[in-house]
């Protein structure tokens, strides 16, 4: 699962639908975006197939052809677009999809999709999404090992268009222009300094566009991706999908479930947005989130009496701003000659409140930065940012900015835009550099260069089978009663998870896998006041 934040430069983004605030540039949340469905209108005019034949289940007429393809799987060597390598009993293929669904017989796209095969009596396929939006899916066919849903399912990962190993994939930044980014602090709220983030990011959407084009970033959003996951179930032979997303894997998940509500086997929807919520609450109350996490580990760390943050928990935004302000003047060195910029210290200080169980990276990263080293934490920020081990950059980046703005309606009017920064600012003042004025800057999608194709709106579906919702209660980045609101709309169940983290399911809690188990395996209902 995706479990990363960042503060940048351009638009100071943020994933898995978390929002930072880098200084003054605030970015309204990634991931959090509601998108345009289909459901509601009639089906089409379909033919059916036996199961775990191409071209199951309910196929389209007019993209027959695509539902119908046969795939030829092979090692996936070739795949990786990241340090992380498959073993190999993964294979890999690619699913060939419309890149514009209107207009079918044009341009195509190709999906990276992974595979391990079921160990046991096969039940079907069981897609997995691990979030974002912008991170590479193949590593989840790996998920869930040594439960039943291993043994009756093939289980299923894929890189989204736009993103990894898909391809045409969204290009925006070369490895220089990235690194280059990442150390400029950007903390400037004057209207110079207003103006020249502005200028940054209506330069970073043009590249986008010149390097990417604009055909194929209008067509990287959430509403094409359900459509795309729709055809990668009728290829693999499911007559109805099997799905688990996590964080903005269940903005994929509720808006499929809208527009094929008839395609619906069962789905695991952890760490939920709120798919009603504006983009603007939303980075608000991430904000809060993440400050009790921030506080909770504070809390945590005061136990011990050479804690970095020292033993008065009150003090600790303030002990916090003393290490990383003087950033904002110069990078502390670290064995890279890069350097820890203020940037960087930001995102990898977040990157770690995602888990209690990086907890101990965090404090071993403050303790290094109070003694004028930065090794940990650009460590931190670096896995954050997709940068592998040859200096250069996975399209991490790049695809969740594309993403995220065509998935929401971007903030243009500044006014708002400074009311966002002033309410984040209170929100989360572990965050705030002291340094506002009352402006802001726009965020990198009011300049982006192709319209939203989402807005938000309560999920509506007829005909869903029960469907199950995981929060967590102390999620710093998808806060729980996100969750609470998605099992309403949806009419599913909720499984509360007690905890400091992001996300749960199949990470080893036996409290949230077994039932989670027994209901993609055997269909079986949840008690919807079950707590862990």
């Amino acid at each position: 699962m995706d479990v990363h934040v960042k503060a940048s430069k351009v638009g100071a983004t943020v994933r898995s639908g978390a929002a930072v605030l880098g200084a003054v540039a605030l970015v309204i949340v990634a991931g959090c975006g509601q998108n345009e469905t289909i459901g509601g209108t009639p089906e089409p005019e379909s033919t059916t197939s036996p199961a775990f034949a191409p071209g199951a289940g309910v196929v389209p007429n007019e993209l027959a052809t695509f539902y119908t393809q046969q795939l030829a799987w092979e090692p996936c060597d070739s795949y990786i677009t990241d340090d992380s390598p498959l073993p190999s009993s993964v294979s890999c293929a690619h699913v060939s999809v419309p890149l514009d669904y209107d207009n079918p017989g044009s341009e195509t796209a190709r999906i990276a999709i992974s595979r391990t095969e079921a160990s046991g009596d096969k039940i079907g396929s069981i897609l997995f999404n691990p979030g974002g939006p912008g991170s590479s899916g193949l590593y989840m066919a790996t998920q869930a090992d040594g439960t039943a849903v291993a043994e009756n399912f093939d289980r299923i990962g894929f890189d989204p268009r736009g993103v990894g190993a898909s391809t045409p994939a969204v290009r925006c930044s070369t490895t220089e222009e990235t690194d280059e980014e990442r150390q400029e602090p950007d903390v400037d709220a004057s209207p110079e300094g207003i103006a020249k983030t502005e200028a940054e990011q209506q330069d970073y959407a043009s590249k986008c566009a010149d390097r990417t084009g604009p055909d194929v970033l209008e067509h990287v959003g959430t509403r094409e991706v359900v459509r795309d996951m729709d055809v990668i179930r009728s290829v693999l032979g499911d007559e109805k999908l099997t799905y688990v997303g996590y964080s903005y894997g269940t903005r994929l998940g509720s808006t499929y479930a809208e527009t094929f509500p008839g395609n619906v086997r069962a789905m695991v929807l952890d760490g939920a947005l709120d798919p009603e919520q504006t983009p603007v609450d939303e980075a608000v109350e991430q904000g809060a989130a993440f400050q009790g996490a921030f506080d909770a580990f504070a809390a945590d760390c005061a136990r011990s009496e050479t804690c970095p943050l020292g033993t008065d928990t009150a003090a600790a935004n303030q002990r916090f701003r003393a290490l990383v302000d003087p950033l904002i003047a110069a990078p502390v060195p670290t064995t890279d000659p890069r350097g820890l910029s203020y940037d960087d210290a930001i995102t990898g200080v977040q990157q770690a409140l995602y888990s209690q169980t990086l907890w101990r990276l965090l404090r071993g990263g403050l303790t290094e930065l109070g003694e004028g080293q930065g090794d940990t934490l650009l460590r931190l920020a670096d896995t954050y940012s997709g940068r592998l081990e040859d200096g250069s950059y996975s399209n991490l980046d790049d695809a969740f900015n594309a993403i995220r703005c065509v998935d929401d309606p971007p903030t243009t009017d500044r006014a708002e835009a400074a009311e966002v920064d002033r309410r984040y600012r209170a929100a989360a003042p572990f965050l705030d550099d002291g340094r506002g004025t009352g402006n802001a800057p726009l965020d990198l999608c009011a300049f982006w260069p192709v319209p939203n194709t989402g807005e938000p709106h309560v999920v509506w579906a007829t005909g869903l089978p029960k469907l199950v919702v995981v929060s967590t209660t102390n999620d710093p980045a998808t806060p729980y009663q996100a969750g609470v609101e998605l099992a309403k709309q949806l009419d599913g169940n909720l499984l509360t998870f007690d905890g400091n983290q992001h996300t749960v399911s199949f990470s080893g809690e036996q409290c949230v896998d077994d039932p989670l188990v027994d209901y993609l395996v055997n269909l079986a209902p949840l008690d919807n006041d079950l707590v862990c």
